[in-house]
């Protein structure tokens, strides 16, 4: 062999160890740290919750939501249900200040949540309720029923930004069309036809009252045979209508 060549031939011999050592170098062994690892797919996953669940709201601030997964399970077992969504523009006026004064009489004046509500709720021990229309619209239409930590947390979070989004009148016009006012009986609609055989549009302001006072227990009572105490109840539900009106209450839904 040449000279020249086994010169070559060395220099080839010499540079393959070194070739193979920075190739080695260049791809060090990568160690995943478990934990790193699901906080980070957990962070995306609640990313793309969050997102999910603003443009959902987004969505139904213009489209009418189709049922509820409380409606879905009530028809599963019952074998249907009646649901008839009607605009805010065919439900009575009356109607509407009547839930609000049954419900949520401040529901102009507050942001989703009822500050003064709640403190009597916990001042009373737990015993009366402090959920305001904002909040039972959350619940029925983007959650379900029940009690626990992780729905009133979520609630707790999706509120303000339906509120941030929505209109008043729009929240009051989902919550009349997506309340249960009798087992099986969905929105106003089909409640007024259902207890008195009329429109949403021809109630008056005693049958709006007596069909506010089934709310919150509407499987133990009935609007149009109502017991002593509903028609109390009804009575004090038709003065508050009337007062919200007068004082400026119900201008956030009417105007």
């Amino acid at each position: 062999m040449p000279a020249r060549q086994r010169v070559l031939t060395g220099l080839r011999v010499h540079a393959l160890p070194c070739a193979m050592a920075r190739k080695t170098k260049a791809k060090p062994r990568r160690h995943i740290r478990p934990v790193r690892f699901v906080l980070r797919w957990t962070l995306r996953l609640c990313l793309v919750g969050v997102m999910l669940v603003l443009s959902l709201i987004a969505l139904f601030a213009f489209v009418n939501p189709p049922t509820t997964v409380y409606m879905l399970s009530e028809g599963r077992r019952l074998g249907g249900v009646e649901h008839e969504w009607v605009d805010m523009d065919r439900i009575a006026p009356v109607m509407a200040r009547s839930v609000v004064a049954a419900e949520d009489a401040n529901f102009c004046l507050h942001w989703g949540f009822d500050i003064k509500a709640i403190r009597a709720a916990i001042a009373s021990g737990g015993n009366r309720g402090a959920s305001t229309i904002s909040q039972q619209v959350v619940k029925n239409v983007y959650l379900w029923q029940g009690r626990s930590w992780l729905r009133k947390a979520l609630e707790a979070g999706i509120t303000p930004a339906m509120e941030a989004i929505w209109p008043k009148r729009r929240i009051l016009e989902v919550y009349l069309n997506m309340i249960e006012f009798d087992e099986g009986v969905f929105g106003i609609e089909s409640a007024a036809r259902h207890y008195f055989g009329i429109p949403a549009s021809a109630l008056s302001a005693t049958q709006a009252a007596h069909l506010a006072a089934v709310l919150p227990s509407p499987k133990s009572r009935s609007a149009s045979v109502p017991t002593a105490a509903m028609r109390r109840r009804a009575g004090a539900i038709r003065d508050g209508a009337a007062t919200i009106r007068a004082d400026g209450r119900a201008a956030c839904f009417e105007s």
